[in-house]
C-alpha cells in the first residue's frame, strides 16, 4: 500500500482521485491538505484532514503527494514536494511554462524522486475503443483523426473578463486531448493553432481548433465553449472505411451525479449499445460492412496502478517526461497567440 497525502480538498481530489485511489487498492490516504476548512465534500473516515502543509512535508511515512489544487499552484506545491523530499503526481496541467516542467523534471532526477503528470484521459473508454479500431486494421491506412471535446456553457467564458492562463480552453482542456494524441502518434513533426477568444480580444480564451501533422496524417483537437450540439468525439478517416465515436467517454458523466466506481455500481462508466460507435469499411473483397463497435472499459484507476508499479517495482513512468514537456510546448505556444 501506498500512504499518500492529497494538497487540495475539492473537485479534483474528490470526484477524479480518491474514488480511484481507493479503488485501486493501492493506496492508503493518510492526510488531505486545504487552506481553509470549508470544504462540502464528505471526509473520509481515519484521515488527518489539516491547513497545515508540514504534516505533509515534514511526514517521512509518505510515499506519495498528490498535488490536485487549482492548476496556478501545480508548479509551487509540486516544486516544494519534491524540495522537501517527496515523490508527487501533479494534475494537469503539469505547469505553465516548459521552462517549469523542466525545473521540476531535473530537481526529481537530482533528489532520485518520483514526480509524474495525472493524465487519467488516457483511460477514456472513447479512446481506447478508438486505439482498438485503428489496430484491427479495417480502416486500412489511417488518413485523418478528429478529436473533440465540446461543451454548451456559455455563461462561463461570458463571466470571465479577462484572459488568464489557467483559465484558457487550451490549459483547461487541451491538457487532455493533447496528450491523448501525444501518448498514441507521438509528438508531431508541425502545429497548425486556430486559438481563439470568440468573445472579443482581452476575453477568456474558448475555443481551440489544433492540427497536429504527422508523416501522412493529420489530427485535429478542438474544442468549443459554445456547442449546443457537440461534435463527435472521435472520427477517424482511413483509406478503407471510418469510425465515429459520438459519446464520449461516461466516467465524468457518472462521477458529476455521485454515481462512484464501487462494488455497488459494476456498471460504472460504461457504455450503452446507444452509446457505441460505429465503423463503415470496405473489405478485401470489395464488400460493404457498417456495424457496432462495442467500447472498451476505461477506468482512471488504472493511472494509479501505473505509479504504484513505478514505485514500488520500478517500472517506467506511464506518462513519460518527454510527453509532459511536449504537450506544455503546445500549449504554451498556443497561448502566446491570444492577446
Amino acid at each position: 500500500m501506498l500512504k499518500v497525502a492529497y494538497i487540495g480538498n475539492g473537485k479534483s481530489t474528490n470526484r477524479y482521485h480518491l474514488p480511484f485511489a481507493l479503488k485501486s487498492g493501492r493506496v492508503e490516504v493518510k492526510t488531505i491538505f486545504a487552506r481553509h476548512n470549508n470544504s462540502t465534500w464528505e471526509r473520509l473516515a481515519n484521515v488527518n484532514y489539516t491547513n497545515n502543509l508540514d504534516d505533509i512535508y515534514t511526514d517521512d511515512e509518505l510515499d506519495l503527494v498528490v498535488v490536485a489544487t487549482p492548476s496556478a499552484f501545480h508548479y509551487q506545491y509540486a516544486k516544494e514536494c519534491l524540495e522537501h523530499g517527496k515523490n508527487v503526481l501533479v494534475e494537469k496541467p503539469f505547469a505553465q511554462t516548459v521552462a517549469q516542467a523542466k525545473e521540476l523534471f531535473e530537481l526529481a532526477q537530482a533528489k532520485g524522486l518520483f514526480i509524474q503528470a495525472y493524465q487519467n484521459r488516457r483511460f477514456d473508454s472513447d479512446f481506447l475503443t478508438v486505439q482498438a479500431v485503428i489496430e484491427s486494421g479495417k480502416l486500412g491506412q489511417l488518413l485523418e483523426v478528429e478529436n473533440n471535446y465540446d461543451y454548451f456553457r456559455p455563461e462561463v467564458p461570458q463571466s470571465q473578463s479577462e484572459l488568464t492562463w489557467e483559465n484558457s480552453f487550451l490549459y483547461t482542456h487541451a491538457c487532455h486531448t493533447v496528450d491523448q494524441m501525444l501518448a498514441y502518434f507521438g509528438k508531431p513533426n508541425q502545429v497548425n493553432y486556430d486559438v481563439r477568444q470568440l468573445l472579443g480580444r482581452g476575453r477568456m480564451n474558448d475555443y481551440f481548433d489544433l492540427d497536429l501533422n504527422y508523416d501522412n496524417l493529420k489530427v485535429s483537437v478542438r474544442s468549443s465553449y459554445f456547442r449546443l450540439k457537440s461534435r463527435p468525439s472521435f472520427v477517424l478517416t482511413g483509406t478503407k472505411g471510418c469510425f465515429v465515436k459520438v459519446s464520449e467517454d461516461r466516467q465524468e458523466q457518472d462521477l458529476k451525479h455521485f454515481y462512484l466506481p464501487t462494488k455497488a455500481h459494476p456498471d460504472f462508466g460504461l457504455d450503452r449499445p446507444e452509446d457505441y460507435g460505429t465503423l463503415t469499411y470496405v473489405d478485401a473483397a470489395g464488400n460493404y460492412h457498417e456495424e457496432k463497435v462495442v467500447s472498451k472499459v476505461g477506468d482512471y484507476g488504472r493511472l494509479y496502478e501505473g505509479v504504484y508499479q513505478s514505485l514500488v517495482n520500478g517500472a517506467e513512468k506511464l506518462v513519460k517526461d518527454e510527453e509532459t514537456l511536449a504537450q506544455i510546448e503546445i500549449l504554451e505556444r498556443g497561448f502566446k497567440l491570444l492577446r
